[in-house]
This record gives C-alpha cells, sequence and structure tokens, in this order.
C-alpha cells in the first residue's frame, strides 16, 4: 500500500529526492533518486537503487564496491514526494571510500559513552530483527528467554567475584559483559534502556 502514497509523476522527470539515514546511528549517508522502476527494485531487492541522473540509468548503491545499503524502513514525507531510508551500510557509502557521501565519520567509536550504550541497544534490536551469521548476539535469541536470562545470572555471579579480587581489568571486562547481557534481555522482553532510565527518573525526583 506504501506505493500508492509517493506521487512520482508531481516533477516533470518522474523522479523524487531520497534521503538515506543509517538505521542505527541515524547518520545521514547519502541522498539520491528514485523513479518507479528504482524504487520498485528498492523494495523487492532490499537494497538501496538510485535512478542516476548523470548516467541515466538504475544504479545499485555499492554495485562497483559491494558495499550494499539492506534497507530496513522506507518513509514518505507530508506531500508524497520525497523519501526517508533507512538502511544498514555493509562498508564506506561514498564511492571516495568515505563513510558518507557528506565526508562525516560513522563509526561507533566517535559517538559519547551515553550513546554508545543506546547504539549498542539498536545493534542488538537489529540482530533480533535481521539475523546475522555467527552472530553470538544471534545465537543467544535463538537460545531464548531462559538462556538469556541465565547468562545474566551467571555474568551477574562472575562481576561479583571479580570485585573480591584486585583485577580492575578482569572486572571491568566482566561489568561490560554484564551489561551486554542485560541489554540482550531488555531486548528479548520487548523492553528497552529508555525505560529502565525512565524508571529510575522516577525513583530520583520522589
Amino acid at each position: 500500500g506504501l506505493r500508492m502514497t509517493i506521487d512520482f509523476s508531481k516533477y516533470k522527470d518522474g523522479l523524487v529526492p531520497v534521503v538515506v539515514q543509517d538505521s542505527v546511528t541515524r547518520t545521514v549517508l547519502t541522498v539520491g533518486f528514485m523513479n518507479e522502476e528504482a524504487y520498485r527494485l528498492t523494495v523487492d531487492r532490499g537494497l538501496v537503487t538510485f535512478y542516476s541522473r548523470s548516467k541515466g540509468r538504475i544504479r545499485v548503491m555499492g554495485e562497483n564496491s559491494g558495499n550494499y545499503l539492506k534497507v530496513r524502513e522506507i518513509l514518505v514525507d507530508c506531500d508524497g514526494d520525497t523519501l526517508l531510508l533507512k538502511a544498514v551500510p555493509s562498508g564506506p557509502v561514498c564511492h571516495t571510500g568515505a563513510d558518507t557521501c557528506f565526508g562525516e565519520d560513522n563509526r561507533p567509536g566517535d559517538f559519547s559513552s551515553s550513546e554508545f550504550l543506546f547504539y549498542l541497544e539498536s545493534v542488538i534490536n537489529d540482530r533480533r530483527l535481521n539475523p546475522s551469521e555467527g552472530s553470538y548476539t544471534n545465537h543467544l535469541f535463538s537460545r531464548g528467554l531462559n538462556r538469556i536470562a541465565q547468562k545474566t545470572g551467571e555474568e551477574a555471579v562472575e562481576l561479583i567475584i571479580a570485585a573480591k579480587d584486585d583485577n580492575k581489568d578482569l572486572f571491568l571486562g566482566e561489568a561490560a559483559d554484564l551489561m551486554y547481557h542485560f541489554l540482550v534481555l531488555l531486548a528479548q522482553k520487548d523492553s528497552s534502556l529508555g525505560e529502565v532510565i525512565d524508571v529510575l527518573k522516577e525513583r530520583h525526583s520522589r
């Protein structure tokens, strides 16, 4: 039903502008144009496909580099003549080798500490919705709630044991393990870090 809401005839060349955003980091990756055929191919294959005005042909983003953009969500603007695509890049998006066509970095290492936690949470949620082979996170999800809960408990115990030693690196490693499994457990329970923080805020304001 989405296709009907896009007005490809609004501009005489039959093209609509498309903004592509990283579905996890929210960074704008690139901008291009689609005609109806490019849009249909994008929907059918799940890969961002543009109509190249300079080359006069349909072009799959990443066809030369192999760094495709996997579509996660398609949004149409209020006038029905511009698209926002949320996608996951498999490598640098720009033909220059840059992360984005605007020269911005699109790496989690550039996030602040708190932003990184939310980034990690969104990666975990993306793995849950779009399983990736060989992913430990997907291995956990495939085992189900009981295993995830058990692992979270085991990590908590390991953190307590490490706390009794004087090895800070070991202690921090166990703390990171617990936090990661805690985020996986939240995702499995359809809950979010934001909701946990809301509870803490509520308690703090009392």
